[in-house]
């Protein structure tokens, strides 16, 4: 498949998109391909773009002491919009691809160019945003204050298909707790099924 039939195949998720509309897209040059290791952003840079994964697998973490800290995990179709995009400030945190990725970038002159062309994007742009903040929201609010093995138990139900693409080491960050802890919790869990 084409890289840039990734990016017209999920905007057909929410509508049916005219041969005019399929042209554009296709021919806006927006598709990137990274390799596994490959950087999005670094912490210290200002982000220039923002993201959607239309292909792989994504990470967004920083480094405390040299130490790797996951802060979220981003798969297909999950738009990455880093927080120096929005404020113009360096980036606070690293972004990096833990899989091969197909990747659409966007700016806002671009977004802004497209939307003036095709004004019906508009409520979907805006629907995207909406239902990622909520859902993003929720998750947050959840982890604060459940157990690790509840948080675990989580990610299983709203992410599965990462425990066999993400290194558990990965994971364990992501989650907060230690390589070991998180090996109990498996063993534990599967003990129970």
């Amino acid at each position: 498949m084409n890289s840039e039939n990734f990016l017209v195949d999920y905007f057909s998720q929410y509508m049916t998109l005219s041969e005019e509309e399929v042209n554009i897209i296709k021919s806006e040059d927006i598709i990137r391909e990274y390799k596994k290791g490959d950087i999005l952003l670094r912490e210290g840079q200002l982000a220039k773009e923002c993201f959607l994964v239309l292909k792989g697998c994504v990470k967004r973490y920083y480094l405390d002491d040299g130490e790797e800290k996951i802060v979220e995990f981003y798969t297909e179709n999950d738009p990455i919009s880093p927080v120096s995009y929005i404020t113009k400030e360096p980036s606070q945190y690293n972004i990096s691809c833990i899989e091969p990725s197909i990747i659409s970038t966007g700016t806002e002159e671009r977004t802004q160019r497209f939307l003036q062309k095709f004004p019906r994007f508009v409520p979907i742009f805006i629907k995207i945003g909406e239902s990622l903040t909520a859902e993003k929201q929720v998750f947050l609010d959840e982890v604060k204050n459940l157990s690790p093995e509840v948080r675990y138990q989580k990610l299983l139900e709203t992410k599965p298909d990462l425990i066999n693409r993400v290194p558990q080491y990965m994971i364990a960050s992501y989650l907060g707790i230690q390589p070991e802890s998180l090996s109990r919790i498996r063993k534990r869990l599967w003990s129970d099924t």
